[in-house]
C-alpha cells in the first residue's frame, strides 16, 4: 500500500483539526460579534461600521481569497505547498487578532482608520492561512475514505469553537472584564491569539503533504480557469456553497428575532425553569462565588436566554451528526448522504413554521433533530470539494487545488453576505420597527416564514443541484483507482 492510501493516523487528524479550530475561534467571533463590537464596545457610528465590514468583505472575497488561491498552487518549498503558509501565518493571524479587537483612544477619525486598517489585515492574512489550510485536506491523502475521516475531526473542532463563540463568549467577557466589556474583549481575545498560534504550529508540524503535483501538471493562471469553466461538479459546489451559507446566514440572522417577538414570554421562562437549566445556572454560581470567583454572567431576559441554550443545543446535536457521517458516506457515498441529510433537515425547517408560540420544547427538539441531520453534512461538503480537485486532475491530467477551494470560499462570503442581506430586507419589507417592544403581526408572520419556508428554499435548491452532480460512489472509486495508478507509475518513472 502506498503513503497516499495508507490511513492517517489519530496523531495527524487531530493535529490538522486544531488549524479549524484556532481559525473559527477568530472566524465565528467576527461574523457573530463584529459589529457589536465596532458599535458597542469601540463606539464607531453604526453606518461606518457597517460600511468597514462590506467593504472589507468584498476586498475578502474578490481580491485576497483568488489571489492567495494562486500564490499557494505555485509554492514550492521543501515542506510542500499548503504547510508553510500555516506556518508564516500563525503568528501574524494572532497578533492582527488582538489588534482588531483593541480600543486605542483615538479621535473618531482614527478609529475608523484603525478599525479599518486592522479588520483589512485580519482579512488578508486570515485568506492566506484558511485557504492553504482548507487545501491541504485535498493533498495530505489520496483516499477519499480518509478525507471523509479526517473532515469528520475537522469539523468536530469547528463545532466546538462555534459553541464557545455563540454560547460562551459573551459570559466569558464579562467575567474576565469584571463586568467591564472592553477589557474583557482584549482579554479574551489574547487568550484566543494565544491558543490559536499554538494550534496552527501544531497543524503545520504534524501534517505531510503527500500528492506532490509533477512539473508535467502545472500550468498558467488562464488555463486553471479554464479548467474550471470546463469542471461541472465545481460549478454544482459552487453553486451549492452559496446556497448552504445562503441559509446558515439568514436562519442564524433570524432566531433571536423568532423567540424575540413569536415564542411566548412566559412560555420561554417556564422552559427555563421547567427543563432545570435556571437551577444549573444557580449551582454554577454559587460553586464560583464559593471559590472566590466572579459569577457565570448568563443573559437573565428569557428570549436571550433560551436563544443561547436553542444555540448550544443544536451545536452539540450537530457535533452528533459529524460523527455518524463518516460511515454513511463510506457506504453509500458523499452526495446521496450529503443530499438525503439536508433534505430531512429543511423538513424540521419547514416545522417551525406550524409551531404555536407556547410551543418551546417543540421548536427545541425540532431544532435539534435539524441540527443532528446538518451536522451530517458539514464534513461532506468540503470534503466534496476536495474530490473536486481529484476530478479535475483525473479528466484534465493537472492538479490545481488551491485554486479550488479559492473559487468555494468565495462562494461561502458570497453566501453569507446574500444571507445577511436578505435578513435585514425581508424585515424591511414587512415592517419591522427597530426598538419596538412589539411587532405587528405581518412582522411576526414574516420572521415565522423567514426561519421555516424562506430558510428551506437555499437547500431545497441544493437538493436538486446535486441531482446534475456526477461524482457518487462508484465514480468516486474510480478516480481514487485511477489517481493512484498514475501517482504509482509517475513514481516509478521518477
Amino acid at each position: 500500500m502506498s503513503s497516499l492510501e495508507q490511513p492517517l493516523s489519530v496523531r495527524e487528524k487531530v493535529g490538522y483539526s486544531l488549524g479549524d479550530l484556532a481559525a473559527n475561534l477568530i472566524f465565528q467571533t467576527l461574523i457573530t460579534y463584529l459589529a457589536f463590537f465596532y458599535t458597542d464596545v469601540y463606539r464607531l457610528p453604526p453606518a461606518t461600521a457597517a460600511t468597514i465590514i462590506f467593504v472589507v468583505g468584498l476586498l475578502g472575497a474578490f481580491v485576497f481569497t483568488p489571489v492567495i488561491g494562486i500564490l499557494a498552487d505555485r509554492t514550492a518549498t521543501r515542506w510542500g505547498r499548503f504547510r508553510p503558509w500555516i506556518l508564516w501565518t500563525a503568528i501574524p493571524f494572532g497578533v492582527l487578532s488582538l489588534l482588531a479587537f483593541s480600543t486605542p483612544d483615538f479621535s473618531e477619525r482614527g478609529k475608523v482608520a484603525y478599525a479599518l486598517l486592522t479588520y483589512s489585515l485580519l482579512v488578508l492574512v486570515y485568506a492566506a492561512n484558511n485557504l492553504p489550510y482548507s487545501a491541504l485536506s485535498g493533498v495530505l491523502t489520496g483516499s477519499m475514505a480518509q478525507r471523509n475521516s479526517l473532515s469528520a475531526y475537522r469539523f468536530v473542532a469547528v463545532m466546538i469553537a462555534q459553541f464557545i463563540i455563540q454560547v460562551l463568549l459573551m459570559p466569558l467577557v464579562l467575567i474576565l472584564g469584571d463586568g467591564d466589556r472592553v477589557q474583557g474583549f482584549e482579554r479574551v481575545m489574547t487568550v484566543f491569539a494565544v491558543v490559536g498560534t499554538v494550534f496552527f504550529l501544531i497543524t503545520f508540524a504534524t501534517t505531510r503533504e503527500r500528492i506532490v503535483p509533477t512539473k508535467a501538471q502545472s500550468g498558467g493562471v488562464m488555463q486553471d480557469l479554464a479548467d474550471l469553466a470546463r469542471n461541472r461538479p465545481w460549478q454544482v459546489m459552487l453553486a451549492l456553497t452559496v446556497l448552504v451559507f445562503i441559509n446558515l446566514a439568514l436562519k442564524g440572522g433570524t432566531y433571536i428575532y423568532y423567540f424575540q417577538y413569536y415564542m411566548s414570554e412566559a412560555s420561554l421562562a417556564a422552559f427555563l425553569d421547567n427543563s432545570g437549566f435556571n437551577g444549573f445556572i444557580a449551582v454554577l454560581n454559587a460553586a464560583l462565588t464559593g471559590m472566590g470567583l466572579s459569577g457565570f454572567t448568563w443573559p437573565e431576559d428569557p428570549a436571550t436566554s433560551t436563544f443561547s441554550l436553542f444555540n448550544g443545543s443544536g451545536i452539540i446535536c450537530m457535533i452528533l451528526g459529524i460523527g455518524v457521517s463518516r460511515r454513511l458516506a463510506d457506504r453509500f457515498g458523499k452526495r446521496d448522504v450529503f443530499g438525503g441529510a439536508l433534505l430531512v433537515s429543511t423538513l424540521f425547517l419547514l416545522a417551525f413554521y406550524a409551531f404555536p408560540p407556547t410551543a418551546v420544547a417543540l421548536a427545541f427538539g425540532a431544532f435539534m433533530l435539524h441540527g443532528f441531520c446538518y451536522g451530517i453534512t458539514i464534513p461532506l461538503l468540503w470534503a466534496m470539494i476536495a474530490d473536486v480537485a481529484d476530478y479535475s486532475e483525473w479528466k484534465n491530467h493537472r492538479r490545481a487545488t488551491a485554486i479550488i477551494f479559492s473559487a468555494m470560499l468565495c462562494g461561502l462570503k458570497i453566501g453569507l453576505s446574500v444571507g445577511g442581506a436578505l435578513v435585514a430586507g425581508i424585515l424591511a419589507h414587512y415592517g419591522y420597527q427597530a426598538g419596538a417592544a412589539e411587532q405587528s403581526p405581518a412582522v411576526v408572520d414574516g420572521i415565522r416564514m423567514t426561519v421555516s419556508v424562506y430558510c428551506s428554499i437555499p437547500f431545497l435548491v441544493a437538493v436538486a443541484l446535486l441531482f446534475i452532480y456526477q461524482i457518487d460512489k462508484q465514480m468516486e472509486t474510480r478516480i481514487e483507482h485511477d489517481l493512484a495508478q498514475r501517482r504509482r507509475e509517475a513514481g516509478a518513472a521518477a
